[in-house]
């Protein structure tokens, strides 16, 4: 194994950015409780809400909009542990959103997606006003994402919120893989509840934040003291809480970066694409993340290629799930109409702000000598 790494997998988590960890580490020698009245607790709470402005300047949001979680996987479950009559989702969510939503007491209403990932707006139309029409305006949920984790590929959120809405849906969209890589407008979009993760942008690991817009109610997950507007209990994560607003306030100031690492994943795929013709960057015919790349080489292992990506000192992902020690044909592809074949052999490639030349040169000079190594191979 190399000695050099590269890091190209920062759709899994990024790297702490520099201000997150400062922050952090201020945070620590705050030692009252926020919920407390004295100057301690006083300066607790100027941590929190601090860090809630900055996350809420982020997205577009209101201040009070913002309820800090563990993250967004209990974003997620909070909002599809709600008392739904029916929720809309389509196959390529995370599983902080599918498994919930299959696990729902109401229905669970299946949304289709083109070859791209992308849903018809005619047919969350269609459904969201059949499932009104059967159970009543305010008790159906429209679930759907920005931006998938796996190909980058982005929704057409607004115009599937102002449909979803038009029909008297509510609607909920999971943010973590956009937020910081893309501009967003929560108050544009039209979405009712959105979720967040931190580590995705730079901060800590651990903390995230439910959006809930202003006048909508959601019954908590965690109920405890009252914390977070009674939407969320439990004393809060200072440290974490401060991380994230830091890395929060570094995304919104560095949009600009978008750009440049757009043309880097592009440069990327282009000399993939020259290297193995037969190769598919999947969603490449509609709007992606600029730094995410979902490359398929059919004939290739994802895990192999993954492993020997690792052992030349350059991380990057399976486009399949571990599921049991053993690696599945990814969900998420098998939604857009991949064969089973060519999604087992999907490996994501996820850049970020401090990704160079350098690293995509040695990115491309693995790919050249790892596709064409017989051991990469799937059996026949």
């Amino acid at each position: 194994m190399t000695a050099e790494r590269t890091y190209l997998d920062w759709n899994a988590t990024a790297p702490l950015l520099p201000e997150a960890r400062a922050a952090i580490e201020r945070a620590l020698d705050v030692h009252g409780n926020p919920s407390s009245v004295h100057a301690e607790g006083r300066r607790a709470r100027a941590v929190v809400e601090t860090a809630r402005e900055q996350v809420a300047a982020l997205i577009g949001a209101r201040p009070s909009e913002i309820v800090f979680t563990s993250g967004a996987t209990e974003a997620c479950a909070t909002v599809l542990a709600a008392p739904w009559s029916a929720i809309l989702v389509a196959g390529i969510e995370h599983d902080a959103v599918l498994r919930p939503a299959e696990a729902t007491t109401g229905q669970h209403i299946a949304l289709a997606v083109d070859a791209d990932g992308r849903v018809d707006l005619a047919e969350v139309g269609d459904k969201a006003r059949s499932a009104v029409t059967e159970y009543g305006a305010g008790n159906i949920l429209a679930a759907l994402q920005i931006a998938n984790n796996e190909t980058g590929v982005l929704q057409p959120l607004p115009e599937v919120a102002a449909i979803a809405r038009e029909a008297g849906a509510l609607v909920f969209t999971d943010a973590a893989q956009a937020a910081g890589r893309i501009p967003i407008d929560f108050a544009a979009i039209g979405a009712d509840f959105m979720a967040l993760s931190a580590h995705k942008l730079g901060g800590p690991k651990g903390i995230g934040a439910l959006v809930v817009r202003d006048g909508r109610e959601l019954p908590p997950l965690i109920r405890g003291g009252g914390q977070e507007r009674r939407r969320r209990g439990g004393t809060e994560n200072i440290p974490g809480i401060a991380g994230f607003g830091a890395a929060a306030d570094v995304a919104r100031k560095t949009v600009a970066e978008h750009a440049r690492i757009a043309a880097l994943r592009d440069r990327l795929e282009a000399n993939l694409l020259d290297t193995t013709p037969e190769a598919r960057i999947v969603g490449a015919g509609t709007e992606r993340l600029p730094n995410t790349t979902c490359i398929a080489l059919p004939g290739h292992a994802a895990e192999t290629l993954v492993i020997r990506f690792d052992l030349a000192g350059i991380a990057v992902s399976a486009g399949a799930a571990c599921s049991a020690g053993k690696i599945g044909a990814s969900h998420v592809l098998m939604a857009m109409g991949l064969d089973e074949t060519t999604a087992r052999s999907a490996i994501r490639i996820s850049i970020g702000p401090t990704t160079t030349n350098h690293d995509i040169d040695r990115c491309v000079a693995a790919w050249r000598e790892i596709a064409a190594h017989p051991r990469a191979r799937t059996a026949a």
